[in-house]
This record gives C-alpha cells, structure tokens and sequence, in this order.
C-alpha cells in the first residue's frame, strides 16, 4: 500500500535535492545542479500582462493609508494604473538608455513607478532612504546619482527629501507624491499617473528584449564604494522561473506575504516582490520594522493578513520571536497559513531558530518549515535554495537549475564562485571592476566561503563559511573565520547579546564588541561580567584554540548606527564599518595594560 505524501518528500510539492560533483585539479571541486532550466519569460512585465488578463480581480499590492484602512490593487487595476504612468514618463522624454531613480521607502507609488519604468524597456533604480532621508550629508547620495544616467527622479514627499534633491542638482525631472512645492519645477506624481496610456506604451514594451536592463541596484558597501550592479529582465526571469522548480508548489499556491524589507536591496524587490508577481500573489506593504516602536505594526499586519510566506532577515527574526513568546493568540494568528519562513542575508543563530520552534511546536504541535538561500545583488538574488526540511541554521541549500558553484582552496577556507544565467554581466560604466568580477572561466568571485555539510554526501547541501574578505589572522599566523564565530559569540550570549563584532586582526587574540539586546536592559555592570565571563568560558569549554575563543569584550553603549552605515537597510551589521568608526574603542579593548571597561577572560 502506498503512503501518502507529506509536504516534505512529494516532488510534486518541492523538488528533491540532487547535485553533480565535479572534481578539480589542486583539490577544488565544481557543484552542478542536475536540474535543466526550464522555459524563462520574456520580461518582467510579461508576468503583469498575464496576470491582469487571467486574475484581473485578484489583489496583487496593499498598503495602510494614514487612516490605518488597506489601500488594495488588483492586478487588472494595477495594469491601467501603469499604463498611464508609463505614458506620462515618455511625455517627460525619458530616454532608452536613462534610469527612474528612486529615493524613497516602500509604497504603491513606489511600486507602480518601478513597474511601469520597466514596461517601457527603462531601468529602474531605487536608492536605499537612509542615503537621502536619514542622512545629515548629502555628498553619499550625491556621488551614488553621479553615477547614473538619471532620467527622472522620484520620491514620495518633498517635505523629507527636498533638501537631498536640491543639493543634487541633476537637471532631470523631478517627480513628488506629496508636497511638490518643496522641489521648484517638480512634477505631481498624481498628474502623471491621470496621463492617458497611447499605443507608444505597448510599442516600447514589444522592444524589450531578455537583455534589457530592468533594474540598476546599488551593492551595500559593506565592502568599500558601492557599485552599480545592471539587472537584466533575463537574470530576474530566470531566477524565477529557477525558484519556480526548486520550491514546486508555488505552480499551485499563489503567495500571500507581507514584508517590510526595502525595494533598494534585491531580497525586498527582486527575490520577494518578484515572486509574488511571478506566481500571482499577493504583496501587503509592512510600514513596520523590527525596530522597537514600529515591530507594533508588522504584528498587527502579520496577526491580520496572515500570510502564507514570511521572508525577514536574522536581525528580524530576533525581533519577531519574542512577541511570538508573549502572545500565544499572535503566534497563532501568525502561524496559522504559513506554508515556510525564510531567512536570509545573513545567518540565522541557533539559539532564535530553537527558539522560533519552540513557539510553533506550542500552537501547531508541530516543527515550521524554515528555509532559506544564498545570493547577492549580482545575481538576482538566489544561487543557492533549500527545498527540504533542515535540521538547523547553517545550511544554504543546493545550486538551482542551470547553476555551477566553483569551490576553490583559499587560505584554510574553500572560495565559492558561481555561474548561471542569474549571475550579472557587468557594472554599469565600471569595465574594470566588471573584469576583476569574474575568473578566466567566467566563474563571479563573490567573496564567499563555503563547505558541504557532508562531503560524501553532496545532495545534503552547503554550509556558509563566511565572507572571505572579513576573515583575519592572529599574530600566532592563525585565522579566525569571523562569520562562524560571531554566530557561536551571539548564542553562548544569549538572550543578552543582539550582535557581536569581532576584532584581532594582526593582534595576540580575539576580542568582542558587545552589542546588548532589549532583554539586557537594567543589567548592573557586575551582571554583565558575570554573563560575559560565562559565555566565553562556555566557548573555550568546546575547544578550537584561540581561533574559537575570544578572550576579551567591551559591552557597547551606544547601539549600531544605521546612518553611519554601522548597519546597512536590510539588518546585517558591516563589520568593516564598525571596526573604522569604533577603532579607538578596537584599541581600548587591547590595551595594555586592560580598562577597567574591557573584561577579560584569564
């Protein structure tokens, strides 16, 4: 007799892991996904037009007005409405080779401003707020519109962002939402979203081609200057189309999801917006964060729409969780249609996704499924998705169909390098840094580590080893894998420890910048040491050396600061950052002889 399937092991549900090894001379090895990509649409607005013809009554975008009521759009409605809006950019004489550039936060307008720029063949650039908004100097967002060929220029109120547009002088249209008489010249967004569509709309959109450029999107910096990264419709239909094999049952079930994560980075827009437009979904607009004072608003969304999806990256997670432990009716209410929850941009700690666990085994009396990938803004996003049930955090999944992942030896770490249609082809008006991107197979140095979670067993997937750059030695000639360390630091400081940064580079031994999470406030300086000195003498108990076990901290008062680009708007934290802004405190915390601040473990 034949058992039914259960969700995990159907292939009709998710498709069953499977990989091709290949060997390499000097120890390296290529993973090839054994899955054959299938047909890849057009463009991004060959999905719209699908949709707004076979569900034109099916709501596909939401958001809260000021009174708290949802604002909703069908995919019929959201068709007309860009239509017109695609139509009133070509009466602006937007060129074929210049972008709409973006300076706000997420919104329908925001929305329907990026899509209709990409059904008229245009690329779209949405420019993290915190650059213009949030920033006192404006010479960040200065030099980043210098590098683009600014055709428009869009924000949703020129009240919050005038002062940045008018410090910018690029001498293209300017385009509000609200308080267009904050920008002389500006244009009303209203006006031109009253334009009438004219047959040059559908003209300009049979001209696009795969290899169009559809999105310009900024690399976070956590590196050095960002770059302009070109998305080509090819790469984001593609990575669809490669998500669509790895995680089958979206054929069947159209999303539901409601996310805060910004447009300006490609987990928000490019891996979740284009998901949901891809299978017909629905997209809710989170005005919330997972911040104190606005998570108040993604729960309340969250209890509501109850989505079947739930995208957020680990800072959020944290955030998440503890509202899920106090409210049992929330977590019910958040639980109740989830079919998987996903984390990515950074690595999950153990002691959140226990703790994740932990509340849906209370309400559901069962596991969740957690899942998540890897990528990066050069490759639109995934390269990598878990379609099984992992048994912890760590784990990235496998290449999707039509992808190559190249493992190179590299210190004491193996180098990832990746292939397939998703992957970029250039930075835009950036010839060199394009070519120094690539290997002399065409491989993209993305600057990560990575190992199989079982070398004789491929098809159990990777485990992300870090980035390659942020790893340091010890004056022992010793290295510490930063990634892997601050995920063990920030579990064996739990609850107290949001985020830990790691410092010893060219020193004797490893030390801890200390950042506190809400559940250590009010905690007396002898209360730290006590949990300080415990965590890392529980470090030191599981062995490693001096690689594992960071000998000294210093507990921060002042948390990561998001505009002194400490943290960057999709919640991971630049330890490059960190260490220039904070290097007098880096150098407090190995001074000899030791501040009566630093504790050290003997």
């Amino acid at each position: 007799m034949n058992m039914p399937h259960t969700f995990f092991d159907n292939p009709a549900m998710l498709a069953p892991p499977s990989v091709y090894r290949e060997e390499l001379p000097g120890g390296g090895f290529v993973l090839h996904a054994t899955e054959v990509l299938g047909g890849v649409t057009r463009c991004i607005g060959d999905w719209l037009e699908h949709w707004a013809r076979l569900t034109p009554n099916a709501l596909f975008l939401a958001e809260r007005d000021e009174s708290g009521q949802w604002v909703r759009l069908t995919y019929g409605e959201t068709r007309r409405r860009i239509g017109r809006i695609a139509q009133g950019l070509l009466d602006l004489g937007i060129g074929p080779d210049q972008t709409v550039v973006c300076l706000s936060d997420n919104s329908l307008d925001h929305a329907l401003l990026m899509f209709a720029t990409m059904h008229i063949g245009r690329p779209f650039t949405s420019v993290s707020s915190a650059y213009s908004r949030v920033a006192k100097d404006h010479a960040k967002i200065g030099a980043i519109l210098a590098q683009l060929p600014a055709g428009v220029l869009y924000a949703s109120d020129g009240a919050v962002y005038g002062a940045a547009i008018r410090a910018c002088v690029l001498g293209c249209p300017v385009v509000l939402s609200h308080n267009t008489c904050e920008v002389a010249g500006a244009h009303s967004f209203a006006e031109i979203a009253r334009t009438q569509e004219s047959p040059a709309v559908m003209e300009a959109f049979a001209r696009i081609t795969p290899r169009t450029h559809a999105k310009y999107l900024l690399t976070s910096g956590s590196t050095g200057k960002p770059k302009v990264v070109v998305n080509t419709h090819r790469m984001l239909c593609a990575n669809q189309q490669q998500m669509r094999q790895s995680w089958r049952f979206l054929r069947d079930e159209k999303p539901v999801v409601v996310s805060w994560l910004p447009w300006s980075h490609t987990f928000g827009t490019n891996h979740n917006m284009n998901l949901v437009l891809c299978n017909g979904g629905s997209l809710y607009i989170d005005e919330g964060r997972p911040v104190p004072g606005l998570m108040e608003k993604s729960v309340r969304n969250l209890r509501e729409i109850q989505p079947t999806l739930y995208f957020n990256v680990p800072r959020g997670f944290d955030t998440l969780v503890s509202f899920l432990e106090e409210d049992e009716t929330f977590a019910r209410d958040f639980l109740a249609r989830i079919r998987g929850i996903f984390f990515a941009a950074a690595a999950l700690p153990k002691v959140t996704w226990d703790r994740m666990e932990r509340c849906a085994r209370a309400v559901k009396g069962d596991d969740v499924w957690f899942t998540s990938a890897w990528g990066s803004t050069e490759t639109a996003p995934v390269l990598t998705n878990v379609s099984w049930k992992l048994d912890g955090p760590g784990c990235i999944g496998l290449p999707v169909a039509g992808s190559s992942i190249k493992f190179l030896p590299n210190g004491d770490k193996l180098e990832m390098r990746v292939k397939g249609p998703q992957v970029f082809t250039e930075y835009l008006g950036n010839p060199e840094q394009t070519e120094a991107a690539f290997d002399r197979d065409g491989y993209y140095r993305i600057g990560d580590a990575g190992l199989l979670m079982d070398e004789a067993r491929p098809e159990q997937g990777i485990r992300f080893d870090g980035r390659v750059a942020e790893d340091f030695k010890l004056t022992t000639g010793t290295w510490v894998s930063v990634g892997m360390l601050r995920l063990r630091v920030i579990d064996a400081l739990a609850p107290h420890v949001q985020d830990a940064v790691i410092t010893g580079h060219d020193r004797d031994e490893i030390g801890l910048l200390v950042f506190p999470s809400a559940a250590a406030k009010g905690l007396s300086r002898a209360q730290w040491v006590d949990h300080v000195m415990g965590g890392l003498m529980k470090l030191r108990s599981t062995g490693g050396g001096s690689s594992q076990c960071p000998a000294r901290a210093l507990v921060m008062d002042e948390p990561l600061s998001l505009d002194a680009g400490e943290i960057t708007d999709k919640g991971y934290v630049n330890q490059r950052g960190v260490l220039t802004r904070r290097a007098a405190l880096v150098e407090m915390l190995h001074a000899s002889p030791k501040s009566e601040l630093v504790i050290l473990l003997d």
